[in-house]
């Protein structure tokens, strides 16, 4: 008797040609996966291949430069509004300038050190600005800001304080600075940075003005505490002033009761404000930034803690007057305020009503909650 026309048989050869099936079709999965890795391998070995491609042909080009009228030919737009003398060791006063120029390719910036007679005794594009997109050549659009000479290291040379104001990468045609510090060499003409200085010059929010990089770089002050502290005793051993008038407790559900801490810290002639969220035991829970890209806190109208969304739990409201420098050097100060949700485990920061509704310097607490209560389509009946 055949064994394969019994039912067992044919129920034998069915499971059979399902493993082979399925085999087949498990073979064919991985070798598409296989194949898929292997296609984003090459791809990013050619993406590597290209930014190397691309960073030896531009450094042919900065290598090439050795003379002021060599810059521009080599792919390089000197910004002539940013030129400036700048005294060298070796060299008589007003003898060597510095000259910036963005690589119109890549948007890199580099410095030049000229002499009068053109020619190019030193240049570095070892800076800050040009490693906003790490791992590609190409860089954000970017303006000069400010450029400052100063002893910063005491060693009798002059170092140099560097500002850039750059275009966000997300589209929004925002700008954001981004500070640097070069300092002058001892040994030979040229400079050098450190960058752990760059790093919490940008981390902490020090990049704001020539004076604030000095008061750090120089005199030692620094805004670190603010975002590493982790007990209200610590923030006020460092420095913070407590914004008494605005300090008190709050109930925010499964969060607890929470003592809301506006303060600010002074350095240089600007005031760093922030808010913290801190225990009945004095521990900094949450922390804070509405100040966001503004230069100072010129003064608070209000915080404010109330269900803004609908879903129940406190949300905080801040609303304050801030000022920054203009494109002219003016001070300007305008009202601009913050809205932090209550979440799970904390609170985030609204990226929504902004967009929509633009407060004044009219505007008070009442009809900015009013206002932000619309956004949610709710009155707030609580």
């Amino acid at each position: 008797m055949n064994v394969w026309k019994t039912r067992k048989g044919v129920k034998r050869r069915k499971y059979i040609k399902k493993i082979f099936f399925l085999t087949a079709v498990f073979w064919c999965v991985l070798s598409a996966r296989c194949e898929t890795a292997l296609a984003a391998e090459n791809a990013s070995l050619d993406e590597e291949e290209k930014v190397l491609a691309q960073y030896q042909e531009y450094r042919e080009r900065l290598e090439a430069i050795e003379h002021r009228t060599e810059i521009e030919t080599n792919g390089f737009a000197v910004v002539e509004s940013q030129i400036f003398p700048i005294d060298i060791a070796g060299y008589g006063e007003g003898e060597v300038s510095l000259i910036p120029a963005f690589d119109e390719t890549y948007h890199r910036l580099a410095l030049f050190f000229v002499t009068a007679d053109g020619q190019v005794i030193y240049k570095t594009d070892q800076l800050e600005t040009n490693n906003r997109v790490l791992g590609q050549m190409e860089q954000p659009p970017c303006a000069i800001a400010a450029v400052s000479f100063r002893d910063l290291d005491m060693d009798g040379r002059t170092d140099i304080i560097l500002i850039t104001a750059c275009e966000a990468v997300d589209g929004s045609g925002e700008t954001y600075k981004v500070g640097d510090v070069l300092f002058q060499s001892k040994k030979q003409a040229g400079f050098y940075r450190d960058y752990r200085i760059a790093d919490k010059i940008n981390r902490y929010g020090m990049n704001k003005s020539a004076e604030v990089i000095t008061a750090f770089a120089r005199d030692g002050y620094s805004t670190e505490f603010l975002y590493t502290a982790t007990t209200l005793s610590e923030l006020l051993e460092k420095g913070l002033q407590i914004i008494t008038e605005q300090c008190h407790y709050r109930t925010f559900g499964k969060l607890g009761k929470l003592q809301v801490v506006p303060g600010t810290y002074r350095i240089s002639n600007y005031d760093v404000f922030m808010v913290y969220l801190v225990s009945e035991q004095g521990d900094i829970l949450f922390s804070l930034q509405p100040m966001g890209d503004y230069d100072n806190l010129y003064a608070l109208k209000g915080i404010n803690c109330r269900d803004i969304d609908g879903d129940g739990l406190k949300d905080i409201v801040i609303l304050a007057r801030y000022s920054y420098e203009g494109e002219e050097g003016q001070l300007i100060v305008e009202s601009d305020y913050s809205v932090y949700y209550q979440r799970t485990g904390g609170f985030s920061l609204d990226t929504e009503i902004k967009d929509t509704y633009r407060c004044s310097d009219e505007d008070t607490m009442e009809i900015l909650v009013e206002e932000a209560r619309k956004y949610w389509g709710w009155s707030g009946q609580e």
